[in-house]
């Protein structure tokens, strides 16, 4: 009996202490405390200056007017009737699309021939994936050197090629000037899509090809009935993250032809840099990426729900 009542006092000696009231809060909430800091970076870095901006779009924020009057939409009206924002979003669409359609075109080409194991296919991959890893600006500057006359070696190469003097403005003449920016674009991004089409492919069963042939059914068969139907969810993901990344063009523009000549390389992001960062209508500028966010946003949606259509299927 009495080991039993010596016993007891240790046991409530060892016993934890009561929580404070402000240590069963912080128990109670610790998931949220620890995303917390995360989502105060995230409200810092990116709504506030969202939600500044779109102050900015409805008042006069310009660096060569003083004071910051309401004007409503008036700057929205000068973006929408302003025929260089015009050509600015139909070069964006017209650039993006083609770049787009070929490198598709061109990745899956590769993809499928790269699809089986043959000797050097490692050595092969790595060379294609190589401009991934290159910068834009890089990439932009060496097709400068590569096609600017008359020091670039590209009309020299023609001439031999075709047996008379080629003397082809790259970069100043119309439509050539629009096709090295779509090359230079394509040089650098096939291989993305290349790398999501293979993937696409390799997890196709192979017992399908298999059973296939046991039927009688030719390889452009095959590829129709099998591969399209399985490869279409990844052919739509990458067409969607290229095409995304493809509509904000800036740096090889910026590099190679500066928005020329003239304005008539001017994309939505080369628009918008130019009439904010150089011109210094703030907010001007602001009210086109505003609009420009809205039909990139229209754009995504219609993408994501096709892709979730196909999946679903």
């Amino acid at each position: 009996m009495t080991d039993v009542v010596r016993i007891a006092p240790m046991q409530a000696a060892g016993s934890p202490k009561p929580l404070s009231r402000l240590d069963a809060w912080a128990d109670r909430h610790f998931k949220w405390l620890l995303v917390a800091p995360a989502v105060l970076l995230i409200l810092a870095l990116s709504i506030y200056p969202l939600l500044f901006s779109l102050v900015v779009s409805f008042i006069n924020y310009d660096f060569q007017i003083p004071g910051h009057a309401f004007v409503g939409l008036k700057n929205f009206e000068r973006v929408v009737f302003d025929p260089v924002a015009r050509w600015s979003l139909f070069l964006t669409a017209a650039l993006s699309g083609v770049s787009v359609a070929i490198e598709f075109a061109l990745g899956l080409a590769v993809a499928l021939s790269m699809v089986r194991n043959f000797p050097g296919r490692a050595l092969i991959m790595s060379i294609l994936i190589v401009p991934l890893f290159i910068s834009p600006v890089i990439v932009g500057q060496a097709w400068t050197l590569l096609l600017q006359r008359p020091f670039g070696p590209t009309n020299y190469v023609l001439s031999q090629l075709l047996g008379y003097d080629v003397t082809i403005g790259w970069l100043t003449e119309s439509p050539w000037l629009y096709i090295s920016l779509i090359i230079a674009d394509v040089w650098q991004w096939m291989p993305f899509m290349f790398v999501i089409l293979l993937a696409g492919l390799t997890s196709i069963p192979p017992n399908l090809y298999e059973a296939a042939e046991l039927d009688g059914v030719n390889a452009w068969q095959a590829f129709w009935a099998i591969t399209l139907p399985h490869l279409a969810p990844m052919m739509l993901l990458a067409i969607t993250f290229r095409l995304l990344d493809a509509i904000r063009m800036f740096d090889t523009i910026f590099i190679m032809t500066g928005g020329g000549p003239g304005t008539k390389t001017y994309t939505a992001s080369y628009y918008l840099y130019t009439v904010g960062f150089t011109q210094f209508h703030i907010s001007q500028a602001t009210a086109g990426s505003w609009l420009f966010l809205i039909f990139t946003a229209i754009v995504v949606t219609l993408l994501v729900r096709r892709l979730l259509k196909v999946e679903a299927v």
